[in-house]
This record gives structure tokens, sequence and C-alpha cells, in this order.
């Protein structure tokens, strides 16, 4: 069930990244879902967070904190360039990276899971440099635990 505090979670983050490329939706089984695009969170080969990633995870934190019941899933991903054996440890970097940001700003690591897919689930093609750039990316899940009978 989606909740009046999701729905708020999800406005207070769809005006907090408005015009910078980063998509908020509702998934199919109520969850929060942030996809956050390669422009503005790492650069190739890189699971430093940029610059300007930094205001986005800042707002997400608040509003992590302001919901403290909600649970957090990272995944990191990566284009097709380079190997499995540099690709999955990187997409897992990614995660943790901002996982390590977000706790910085107050969020409990126990609410936090992270995961990598390498590059196992494109969202584009690797055929371009603009196609492989969707494919660097990390999705943030927020979800609400399920209600007690």
């Amino acid at each position: 069930m989606w909740s009046k505090r999701m729905e708020d979670q999800k406005i207070a983050m769809q005006q907090a990244t408005a015009g910078t490329g980063v998509g908020v939706t509702q998934t199919a089984d109520n969850q929060l879902k942030l996809d956050i695009p390669s422009d503005i969170s790492f650069d190739t080969g890189r699971a430093n967070i940029k610059p300007n990633f930094r205001p986005i995870l800042d707002r997400f934190a608040q509003t992590l904190n302001a919901n403290p019941g909600t649970t957090v899933r990272i995944i990191g991903h990566t284009d097709s360039t380079g190997t499995d054996a540099v690709n999955n440890p990187l997409s897992i970097n990614r995660a943790a990276s901002t996982r390590d940001y977000i706790t910085a700003r107050g969020v409990a690591v126990s609410r936090i899971s992270i995961d990598g897919r390498g590059s196992r689930e494109p969202i584009a093609s690797n055929d371009t440099a603009e196609s492989r750039a969707k494919n660097r990316r990390v999705e943030i899940f927020v979800a609400e635990p399920a209600p007690a009978n």
C-alpha cells in the first residue's frame, strides 16, 4: 500500500530534484525509486560522488531522516566497457559511496542495503558514449515496512 507519507516523500524528492535529470517514480510494488543519471553521479570508471550529486543526496538524506521508518536499497550499475572483474566491484563501490554519503548526513546505516549489478542490467544500448552514460548509474529504492496485522 502506498501511504500518504510515501507520497509526501515522493513530492519532496521531485521538488528537490526538479531540473536535475533525476527520475522520481513509484514502483509497481509501492516503493519510491530515484534514478540518478551518470552525468550528475559518477565519472567513467569512478565511484567518487560528483559535486552535482551532493545537493540531491543532501535533500534525500533530509527526507529519510524525516521518515525514520523507511528502508533504503541502493543498486549500482556500470556500462559494458571493462570486464566483469572491474564492473562488478565498481557497481558495488558506487552504491557504497552513495550509502556512505547519506549515512554521514545522519541516516542510520542499518536502514540501508547495497548491491551492484555491474553491466548486467543496461537501460540503453552500449553502442554510443551517450547510451553507455545512461547505464552508469545508481538506483535508490525507498520502502516502508509492511503494516503489522
